[in-house]
Order: C-alpha cells, then sequence, then structure tokens
C-alpha cells in the first residue's frame, strides 16, 4: 500500500508539477475561441464617387453526400441544384456522389465549379428548395448547406474593366488598380481570443485579445464616369463597323495628366471573367504600335522650337533621296503635290516634309533627344502593372529618317497621348495619373494625388504655333487629312495616323493600324484624346475615316458635359454653321429621369420649383439649340417659382421663362444673357437682363468662370507607308481617309 501510495503521489506530482506547464496551456486551447476577423476589401470609385468596385456577399455551396443517400434523394438533389445553378447533371453527381478511399460516402463536399460565390438571388432559390426538401422527406436537414462570405462585386459590368482589373475565385488580385493598388486596398485582418465554458459561452472574466481588422482604403479613380461612357460608345461604333482585331481609347486633361477614361475593345466583365479574359488585357499600357503620322507632331514641335519650321516656305513633294540609301522616300501619293509650303505639307502629311525637317534640319542626334524628351523609349510611370517602355532603335540614316513620320518606332497609347499632352498644356511633360485620391476608414483621412512634372520639353510660345498650326489639319475641309474631326463651333487640333503593321521582317500590304490624336479647344485645351485602331476589316480606310470621327463624338460630348464654351470660329466662306442639337423630350419624366436623359445627351439642366416631376421644359421638346444651352425643368405650378438663373439663355427662351413664373422682363442688348438684376419700379418686380451676341457671351461667361474660381492619305505612308513604298516602288498604297475617293466623307 505505501509503495502504491509513493508510485501515485510521484505521478501526480510528475502531471501537476512537472508536465503542468503544458497541461495548462493544451486546458487552454479547449476552453479559448480563436476568430479571423476579415479587413474589407477598399472601394473603388470614379472622380464623382460612382462605385466601380466593392465588397458584397455571396454563398457557397456544399453538399453532404453520406446524409442524402441515407435519406435517399440524391436523383432529387441532383436535378434540383443542377437546375438552379446551371450546371450539368453529370458535374453535380459527382459531388453528389463523392466517396472516401474506403468507399464510404463522404461528409461534406464543396460544389467549387458553378457553386462558389453565387448571388443572393441564386442562393434563395437554393434555400425554397432546400425548404421544399426538408418539408416533404419530414427531416430538418437534407445535406444541402451554404455559407457566406465577401466576393468582390463590379456594379458598373464591363465599363473601366482592363482598367480596374479583377479580382479572381480566391481572393487574389490578378490586373489593373485592383492588383497595382493591392496592398492599399486589401488592408489587414484581425483576430479576438477569449476564454469560453462547455457550452462556448463567453467567460465574464476570462482572458480576451483583441486586434480589431483595419478596413482597406478607397481608391478614387481620376476617371469620369461620363467621359468613360462616351469613349466606350465610339469604339463599339468603330468595332460595329469596321471589327477590327482590337480597339483603343484613352482621354486625358492634357494639364493635368489626369486619365479621364481609359477603354479597350474587346471587352469584357470582370464579375465572370473567366467567361472572356483575353478582354482584360489592357492595350493602353502594354501594347505597342508603330504610330504612323501621329508621330510627327513630335517632329513638328521640335523644328517649331529650333526655329527650323517656316509654314509659308515652299519645298518640292514627292520624293526625298537619303544619301547611301539606294531608294526614295516618297509620300502617299508618289508624284506628289507639286511644290507646296511646309504648312500644306502638314496638311496633306507630306512624309518628304518631315524627313525634311527631322532628318536633314534637326539632324539626327537632336532628333533622338527630341524623341526622348517626350517620353519615348521610357515608361510614362502610369501606375498599372504590365507598361512596356516602347522601342526606339535608330542606328542607321534611314531609320532616322523613316522616325520622322512615325514609321519604325513602337511606342504605347499611353506614351501618344503624354506627349500630345505636353505640346497642348505649354510644353510640360506630366506623368499621367489614375488615382484621384486614397481615403483611409481607419484614420478618415484622405491623401490627394497632384500632378507630377516631368520635364518642360518645349516653350509656351512653341506649345501655342504648334496648336494653330495642327487646328489647320482638322480645320481645313479642304486638304486637311484631319477634316473629319471638326467639331463647329470649337478649335480643334489634331492629326491622323495609319501605319503598317510588322509582319516577320517586313511590312504587311493590307494590314495596318489607324489612329488619331488631338486636343480641344486649342486656345485653352481641356481634353486630349487619342484612338487607335488595329487591323480594321478594310485596308483602304485610314485613321482620317475610322478614328477621326470617334474623336469628333467623344471630344463634342465631353466638352458639353464640361461645360466649355464654344470658341465661335467658323469658316462662314465654307457655309459651316454653328453646331447645334434637339432637345429631347423629358416633360412628365421623374426629375432624376429627365437629368439622366439630358446628361446622356451631353446638355445641361437646372431644376426651377421643389417638385419631382418635370411638368414643363423650356426649351420645348425638338428645339433646336447650341449644345451649351442650359434646359430649365419646371416641376412645380407658377405661383410657387423662383426665379432662375438665365446666364447663356436665349432672349426668346428667357421671355418665356419670365412669362411662366409671372415676373416682367426688361431687356438690354441682343443674343443670350449675359447678366440679370432683380429689381422693383412703380411697385412692380421686374428683372432687368443684358444680351451679348454669341463670341461676346462666351467671353464674359469664360472671364465669370475664372473668377468665380478666384486619313486620308494620312500619313504616313501607312505608316511606314511611304518609306515602306520607297522600299518597293513599285507598290501601290492605300490613301489616307481624307484623301481622294475617301475624302467623300464630309462634316454634316
Amino acid at each position: 500500500m505505501t509503495l502504491l501510495f509513493l508510485i501515485l503521489v510521484s505521478r501526480i506530482y510528475y502531471v501537476q508539477v512537472v508536465q503542468g506547464a503544458e497541461w495548462y496551456e493544451r486546458a487552454k486551447e479547449r476552453w479559448s475561441a480563436n476568430e479571423e476577423l476579415v479587413a474589407k476589401r477598399g472601394t473603388i470609385t470614379d472622380r464623382n464617387g460612382n462605385m466601380l468596385a466593392m465588397d458584397t456577399y455571396a454563398y457557397n455551396v456544399a453538399v453532404d453526400p453520406k446524409l442524402i443517400h441515407e435519406l435517399d434523394i440524391a436523383d432529387e438533389v441532383i436535378e434540383g441544384l443542377s437546375d438552379i445553378l446551371g450546371m450539368s447533371e453529370e458535374a453535380m453527381r459527382t459531388h453528389v456522389t463523392a466517396k472516401k478511399e474506403n468507399g464510404e460516402y463522404v461528409s461534406q463536399r464543396e460544389v467549387r465549379n458553378g457553386g462558389w460565390q453565387i448571388d443572393k438571388q441564386v442562393a434563395d432559390q437554393i434555400e425554397e428548395f432546400r425548404n421544399g426538401l426538408e418539408k416533404e422527406n419530414k427531416v430538418s436537414n437534407v445535406g444541402i448547406y451554404m455559407y457566406d462570405q465577401l466576393k468582390r462585386f463590379y456594379p458598373r459590368y464591363e465599363t473601366a474593366s482592363q482598367l480596374v482589373g479583377y479580382i479572381d475565385k480566391d481572393g487574389n488580385a490578378m490586373t489593373g488598380v485592383e492588383a497595382f493598388f493591392n496592398e492599399q486596398l486589401s488592408g489587414k485582418n484581425g483576430h479576438i481570443t477569449y476564454e469560453k465554458d462547455g457550452k462556448r459561452v463567453q467567460l465574464a472574466e476570462g482572458e480576451v485579445d483583441y486586434q480589431p481588422a483595419e478596413d482597406g482604403q478607397d481608391v478614387k479613380l481620376t476617371i469620369d464616369g461620363d467621359i468613360q461612357n462616351y469613349v466606350e460608345e465610339a469604339l463599339k461604333e468603330i468595332v460595329k463597323e469596321y471589327a477590327p482585331k482590337s480597339a483603343t481609347a484613352i482621354a486625358a486633361d492634357p494639364n493635368t495628366m489626369e486619365i479621364l477614361a481609359m477603354a479597350n475593345m474587346p471587352e469584357y466583365d470582370p464579375n465572370v471573367y473567366w467567361k472572356n479574359n483575353a478582354g482584360s488585357y489592357n492595350h493602353a499600357v502594354k501594347s505597342l504600335y508603330e504610330p504612323g503620322s501621329t508621330f510627327k507632331i513630335v517632329t513638328l514641335a521640335a523644328a517649331v522650337q529650333e526655329g527650323l519650321f517656316n509654314p509659308n516656305e515652299m519645298y518640292k513633294s514627292g520624293s526625298i533621296s537619303i544619301p547611301g540609301v539606294p531608294r526614295a522616300i516618297r509620300d502617299i501619293k508618289r508624284e506628289g503635290w507639286g511644290t507646296i509650303s511646309f504648312l500644306e505639307g502638314l496638311k496633306y502629311s507630306s512624309n518628304v516634309a518631315f524627313v525634311k525637317l527631322g532628318y536633314e534640319r534637326l539632324g539626327e542626334e537632336k532628333f533622338k533627344e527630341y524623341i526622348s524628351q517626350f517620353g519615348f523609349g521610357q515608361k510614362t510611370g502610369i501606375q498599372l502593372g504590365g507598361e512596356l517602355s516602347g522601342r526606339i532603335n535608330l542606328r542607321y540614316p534611314l531609320e532616322v529618317a523613316n522616325a520622322t513620320f512615325g514609321q519604325g518606332v513602337s511606342v504605347t497609347p499611353i506614351q501618344q497621348v503624354a506627349a500630345v499632352a505636353a505640346v497642348a498644356n505649354g510644353g510640360k511633360l506630366l506623368q499621367p495619373q489614375i488615382v484621384k485620391e486614397f481615403i483611409d476608414p481607419v484614420t478618415k483621412t484622405t491623401t490627394k494625388v497632384e500632378p507630377k512634372v516631368i520635364r518642360q520639353v518645349i516653350s509656351e510660345e512653341t506649345s501655342r504655333k504648334v496648336g494653330e498650326y495642327l487646328e489647320q489639319v482638322v480645320s481645313d475641309q479642304e486638304i486637311g487629312t484631319g477634316k473629319n474631326a471638326y467639331i463647329e463651333g470649337y478649335r480643334v487640333a489634331g492629326k491622323t495616323g495609319t501605319a503598317q503593321k510588322v509582319v516577320g521582317t517586313g511590312y504587311a500590304t493590307d494590314k495596318f493600324v489607324v489612329s488619331f490624336i488631338g486636343y480641344a479647344p486649342v486656345e485653352n485645351p481641356k481634353i486630349v484624346v487619342y484612338i487607335v485602331v488595329d487591323e480594321p476589316n478594310d485596308p483602304l480606310v485610314g485613321g482620317g475615316k475610322v478614328a477621326a470621327p470617334a474623336f469628333k463624338q467623344i471630344v463634342l460630348k465631353s466638352l458639353r458635359k464640361m461645360g466649355v464654351a464654344p470658341s465661335y470660329k467658323t469658316d462662314e466662306a465654307a457655309g459651316k454653321a454653328e453646331v447645334s442639337v434637339a432637345v429631347p423630350n423629358v416633360t412628365e419624366m421623374s426629375l432624376s429621369q429627365a437629368k439622366s436623359e439630358l446628361k446622356v445627351k451631353g446638355m445641361t439642366s437646372e431644376q426651377v420649383g421643389n417638385g419631382n416631376t418635370v411638368i414643363q421644359q423650356i426649351p420645348p421638346a425638338d428645339s433646336i439649340v447650341h449644345p451649351t444651352q442650359r434646359v430649365y425643368l419646371i416641376t412645380e405650378q407658377r405661383d410657387k417659382l423662383t426665379i432662375p438663373d438665365l446666364t447663356g439663355v436665349s432672349l426668346r427662351d428667357a421671355l418665356e421663362i419670365t412669362s411662366l413664373i409671372g415676373i416682367r422682363l426688361i431687356p438690354e442688348g441682343q443674343g443670350y444673357v449675359v447678366s440679370q438684376t432683380e429689381e422693383t419700379m412703380n411697385n412692380v418686380k421686374v428683372l432687368k437682363v443684358v444680351l451679348a451676341p454669341p463670341e461676346e457671351a462666351a467671353v464674359q461667361a469664360a472671364t465669370a468662370e475664372e473668377n468665380a474660381g478666384a486619313g486620308t492619305a494620312d500619313e504616313t505612308a501607312t505608316e511606314g507607308g511611304e518609306s515602306q513604298n520607297a522600299a518597293s516602288e513599285g507598290e501601290s498604297k492605300p490613301e489616307d481617309s481624307g484623301g481622294s475617293a475617301e475624302s467623300a466623307v464630309q462634316q454634316q
């Protein structure tokens, strides 16, 4: 008995003392619970706060094959779930009949392919189906389970999808903003550890270790949702008519290089990225193109800066020889246009003119220096993954000569936009920006992203001159290759481009990249747009026919949306009239619907009254007005109305509005309202307005706004075309969209 007692005491001592710490830790694990607190991923919005990416709840489906077969309902489960989830019955059967190695049915099987991250609507159908089975079989569990979790949702679907990027089913950030700013968006998961009793109820005085989750930062992009829609609509029209391999467009503010829109076709829906993942490729930063004649803007700017461009100087067009090169470089029109001025050479997109300017006058070293200064051959620094730096490898005289008109160099669309923005904004090369600001939900702070100047490339005076020259490429409706980009009422600068595609060691004769790049208004640029179309189905069309009309559509809508007043510089001799638009019928619509309808048309509106439904509109439906004309939405009866701001309104509409309100109008001058004053005469309230002609009204409106705030023969011989033609003088080249037969497409 003594021996047994000693053994027992020794054992107790060993367990209690020697192994005490180990057993205590094991016990602590039994009575403690640990839960991970998942951080919410930050949202992505456009510059106006419209949601582009957000977290939402999704549901995952799992089944219990063992229980399902015990209840003998396998066929019902297979048929019901496959129908709801859109899966084949064979695929569902593999889940419902899943077994262990010993032949027994497993007790849980996740329905990964088809039943993972399903929407609530589908989850509700499964719950209804499950409840029906439980009621039919008089049991509380039929082996169908659903678990909720957060998933990434893109409420705008295809809109800006290549820019925003996507998150895969495993939560990995794959492309776009989602991937580049993954660290900021992700946040940090937290945890809570506490002690519990046998029923898993937290002990009141137990130890608690709590680390809260830190939600990810919200990212507000520079993208403008409306301009993004304008760009995507224009690209869809190009795809519909020309069925290209791809089409890409970028719109930016040249003064800050904030990207206002970036789109690619084909597109994809990031919510179901696996259905068309190839569409997630962002050509704007990841693809290289020979730019063709749009690159002539670089040569022109360099020549003007060095004092080598005299627009009135004459030269012989047609062909030019390079020392040591057996074949001449030719214009797209092989015989040329005779002896013409350099300004005419720009309008015609003459290769010979630019070889003279870039190769002969600037010289190899100076020309290559300007190419580098404009940012080519190096990454722009845009905050997107996969950006390429391009290829600028000019070793021989012929390569340098060809580069003066855009052949033999490869650039990205974003490089083109940054370079032309520098020409537009006074000569400053800026880093492209896609993020407006970061919002930290933890610290409640906002970090704004400021414009970043890389270098001054050309002077402000050179910028102004180049803008005026490029404006004539668009405004000259006789010989300008960019005439299809002309916008009545606005000064537009631009350049077309048509480039042969490189195939192997040479150039294809039937595959082209066509493009257009430009900005407006010339006197105070607000937007620069570049459109590049890869392999349109018609080898005879150029940038002037394919891309220029799309440019016009995008820029006109964008300028209206921005409220930019027209320049009113029109060529009366050519019979051009100011641009006009028909007012849509929004009467009897809800106020929000009416505003949305007008916004789509690029028109501004002002609510008159405090109602929610439009009972009258001024101007009336189908009125033909200038696009800057404000549409007044009357939402209340006459006796409840107040006097709205009539600035910019025609006298006729001002009279109609004041008549509706019941106040006498006293006008002074003619044209459009530039100011208004409310007075009392003979105990009667009157409204005095000062009117001015359109040109003066535009100037005064612009001044007030500032105070308130404080190819056609396109070009290149098809990209290399010309010189390529030079390489084989017997070949024929397609003309630019603005030339000969194809120039038949005129402005309305």
